[in-house]
């Protein structure tokens, strides 16, 4: 059993949910939800810009305007949760949110607790360093403390690989680790970590990892629920036909990233 699937299927039990996490007499969520006029999105807040509190205390990002324009197609309004990476999964088995739009890497391991919609975007690994530093393959990571994000698919590739490894909580603590020196390298999804050490000013250098193919990101709900799962999808689709999605896209991430 890989570390990964340890935390999924901790996850569950910390949810308090029988038998694999759900009860497959669990009706369908979707009336239910119409009728409240509400879906509640989750996400980190700390990984911009996809998620991120801004100035005014208001969480913004690539992935709110995702959510908030899948729930207005869907004729809902959109209530946005932030809550630690390494718990979210438990926290939408244990009915806390109905989804999370926060940039989630569909893999097997998590389809086997939680169904998704989607991808929304795609992204590849990579590794960041100072300048200078002398590492430019994965090889050169060998003896090198490397700074991930607690929770990440990162995080267990990491683990296997068989790395020093310090964990944090998102995005900004990585990149400040990274600055002052207190790990020698950060790996993180390429676009997000590009796009803030841009924004800061932080210079850098990187490489792609050549043992991982480029991953999507999707929209994580609970499973047994087919009808929730294929408006959410019509809703993204429309926005990628019509041409809402590009911009989108363009105003928090500068490209087309699907």
């Amino acid at each position: 059993m890989t570390f990964r699937r340890t935390i999924l299927k901790s996850a569950i039990a910390a949810a308090g949910l029988a038998v694999f996490g759900l009860n497959t007499a669990v009706a369908e969520e979707l009336d239910t939800l119409k009728e409240k006029g509400v879906i509640r999105i989750a996400m980190s807040g700390a990984y911009p810009p996809f998620n991120f509190v801004n100035d005014q205390n208001e969480v913004v990002g690539f992935d709110p305007a995702i959510g908030a324009e899948i729930a207005k197609r869907m004729g809902m309004e959109v209530e946005i949760v932030t809550t630690a990476w390494d718990g979210i999964i438990g926290g939408l088995l244990a009915n806390k949110y109905d989804a999370i739009v926060g940039s989630m890497t569909i893999t097997a391991e998590r389809d086997e607790v939680v169904d998704f919609v989607g991808p929304y975007y795609s992204d590849k690994r990579a590794i960041f360093t100072k300048p200078g530093s002398g590492i430019s393959s994965l090889e050169d990571l060998e003896g090198k403390k490397v700074g991930l994000t607690l929770g990440e698919t990162h995080e267990d590739w990491a683990r296997e690989k068989g790395y020093d490894i310090n964990t944090y909580k998102g995005l900004p603590e990585l990149l400040l680790e990274l600055d002052n020196g207190r790990v020698d390298a950060i790996v993180n999804d390429s676009i997000a970590a590009i796009l803030a050490m841009g924004e800061k000013g932080q210079e850098f250098e990187m490489f792609g990892d050549p043992t991982t193919d480029p991953f999507g990101a999707g929209i994580a709900i609970r499973e047994g629920n087919p009808q929730l799962a294929a408006e959410m999808q019509a809703a993204l689709q429309s926005m990628m036909d019509d041409g809402t999605y590009l911009t989108i896209a363009e105003e928090w991430i500068g490209a087309d990233i699907r």
